[in-house]
């Protein structure tokens, strides 16, 4: 791996808050720390963050494989639980619930499109010790 690029860069703001700033877009996203961690909870907290990044990853791989399946997708939302530990601090389960709405899909479609959400890179990337509950809805 070549360390020589910098994709982000993230500042400092004081009150146990930061700035981080993806360089190729110029997109500012503020993180907090949670009220149950010292923080006011003004902003996702860079747990919120992991967490809603693994159904953001699972959201946009499945786009792309619909898409290379030609699989119209008319609606796709997700709700994401997050739990903690105390000792050491850290994320235990994510659970993420996927709403989904595909007329065209059969079932075999639906079936490599959760395969895809799955398995996608924030998914594999996570340790073996973290609970994933993840939950497809397949609305009419």
């Amino acid at each position: 791996m070549e360390w020589n690029r910098v994709d982000y860069r993230l500042a400092y703001r004081g009150q146990l808050r930061t700035e981080m700033t993806h360089l190729a877009s110029g997109q500012v996203v503020p993180t907090d720390a949670p009220v149950d961690n010292h923080g006011k909870g003004e902003a996702f907290s860079p747990t919120d963050i992991v967490a809603s990044g693994l159904a953001a990853c699972m959201m946009t791989v499945l786009g792309i494989k619909a898409n290379e399946m030609g699989v119209p997708l008319e609606r796709m939302e997700a709700e994401v639980m997050k739990s903690m530990t105390a000792a050491p601090r850290r994320i235990a389960g994510i659970g993420v619930r996927l709403y989904l709405s595909a007329p065209q899909a059969s079932e075999r479609d639906r079936h490599v499109l959760e395969a895809t959400a799955r398995a996608c890179p924030v998914a594999r990337s996570l340790h073996p010790d973290l609970e994933q509950d993840l939950t497809f809805i397949w609305e009419a």
